[in-house]
């Protein structure tokens, strides 16, 4: 978390794995065979909130981890990445206060394996908007597919430009 705070680290991400169990090797245990990474989208922003509350992070702290810096990343700085006049509309609605503890019926995800079941997380997420569309709702999904691909000519242009 130090490493965020201090901007060492600029962001934060996730894997989106979409490895099935057996590619997991849980009942190996064998990390060196296991398929990388972890489903877990679905709580980047309470794990994440979660941990940074508990080492004096605020608000404004989540936003650039988790829009800010990506979107410059990208390239996609002066479109996404803020609330601002003429950016997206990728807006979130979320309680910082709200908790709950993670159990499988909850899951979104196609596999449930997570290493967050049973754990108590904050910030729960009450909307998603993509483009001002409402997308998730009160823990459903209100309209599937709705996103657009962030191609990679985008960060290559970035790097390019460094």
């Amino acid at each position: 978390m130090e490493a965020l705070k201090s901007g060492i680290i600029d962001f934060v991400a996730t894997d989106h794995s979409p490895a099935t169990p057996n590619l997991k090797e849980i009942s190996s245990g064998d990390f060196s065979k296991a398929w990388g990474g972890i489903a877990s989208i679905q709580f980047a922003l309470p794990v994440l909130w979660t941990a940074a509350k508990k080492h004096g992070a605020e608000i404004t702290d989540m936003a650039k981890w988790l829009c800010e810096m990506p979107a410059k990343l990208i390239g996609q700085q002066n479109s996404k990445g803020k609330i601002a006049r003429g950016f997206d509309a990728d807006l979130v609605v979320w309680n910082p206060e709200s908790h709950f503890t993670v159990i499988p019926e909850m899951i979104h995800h196609k596999h449930t394996i997570t290493p967050y079941m049973n754990e108590v997380l904050y910030g729960t997420v009450e909307k998603t908007f993509i483009a001002g569309v409402p997308v998730f709702e009160n823990g459903n999904f209100v309209k599937l597919n709705s996103g657009k691909i962030i191609t990679t000519q985008n960060v290559n242009k970035l790097h390019r430009s460094n």
